[in-house]
């Protein structure tokens, strides 16, 4: 498979649900590669799950176009349900199934041979750390193994590509970290298409991030990239609204979010003068190297304009 290739492309994609004028999806446009990981971050309700699902073939668009390997989710969506797979975020399996069970009886119903699909089930819990619990009824396991045991259906296929809304949601942080793993090996082979609310999620295993926001796709590129879109290096995080007191901020920019919350992006020096500003009048904040929830934040805040 050639990593050149675009095998998902969306052009002007847009959602509006009923006789709304609001936009789930306002003319989301991007093309990405046929392997690696791509993470899609945003506020809750900025649309992530109606995208996914649009490109799932589980939901048809508004308007637009969208292929995954030049094949169109709307008037080829039968064909394209045999090269992908996804894991929407509501997915959990069958109480009185065991793990093994849920594994093995969607490979059959994906085609593979008996014994093929006993294989790659076995194999697919495995890598997922749920072998001791293969032969467990799926009612009896916590709600982060429910959530792996859906992972490891669409990980046990050939898909080409793999959409995994929220996988890591219901996982403790040691699960979670390993999971990473299993993700980036995916991610060498195929494609994956990845939502999370976890941004350090989205910082160690991105190739490339997409910020979503009311429904328009305001930033895509990789880490380094969206890096590039703050012009400082440094975030100080007030921790309580100084309005009155806030001092000028001469090299750097004062940004406010939507719930009234303030950081400024500045660069060294001037984060050590404005902090002495600010202990002067005994305001409480913390000072960071720019981070990717930093980014979001400083993005988010320019109204979706790219």
């Amino acid at each position: 498979m050639d990593v050149s290739v675009h095998q998902v492309v969306c052009d002007n994609l847009t959602k509006v649900y009923g006789k709304s004028e609001k936009k789930a999806l306002d003319s989301v446009t991007f093309s990405l590669p046929s392997r690696g990981i791509f993470v899609l971050i945003g506020r809750n309700g900025s649309g992530k799950t109606t995208l996914v699902r649009i490109l799932a073939t589980q939901l048809e668009p508004t308007s637009g176009k969208a292929t995954i390997n030049g094949i169109d989710v709307v008037k080829e969506a039968r064909m394209l349900r045999e090269k992908i797979a996804i894991v929407p975020q509501e997915a959990r399996p069958i109480p009185w199934m065991t793990p093994i069970q849920t594994v093995f009886s969607y490979l059959l119903w994906s085609g593979f041979a008996y014994g093929e699909a006993k294989r790659r089930a076995y194999q697919a819990l495995e890598r997922l750390g749920l072998a001791q619990s293969s032969n467990v009824l799926n009612r009896s396991l916590s709600g982060g193994m429910k959530r792996k045991v859906m992972v490891a259906t669409v990980l046990s296929s050939e898909a080409e590509v793999i959409f995994l809304d929220e996988p890591t949601t219901g996982l403790d942080p040691i699960s979670r970290k390993e999971f990473w793993g299993t993700l980036r090996e995916i991610g060498n082979q195929r494609l994956t298409f990845l939502t999370t609310h976890y941004l350090e999620e989205a910082e160690q295993l991105a190739d490339q991030i997409g910020i979503l926001d009311r429904g328009r796709l305001i930033r895509i590129g990789t880490l380094e990239e969206l890096r590039q879109s703050v012009n400082y290096n440094y975030s100080m995080r007030l921790l309580e609204n100084p309005a009155p007191h806030l001092p000028a901020v001469e090299k750097g920019e004062v940004v406010t979010g939507s719930d009234g919350s303030i950081r400024i992006l500045t660069v060294e020096d001037e984060a050590f003068r404005i902090s002495s500003e600010l202990a002067k009048h005994g305001f409480k904040f913390t000072i960071n190297p720019v981070s990717l929830d930093d980014i979001f934040f400083y993005l988010a805040s320019q109204k979706g304009d790219n």
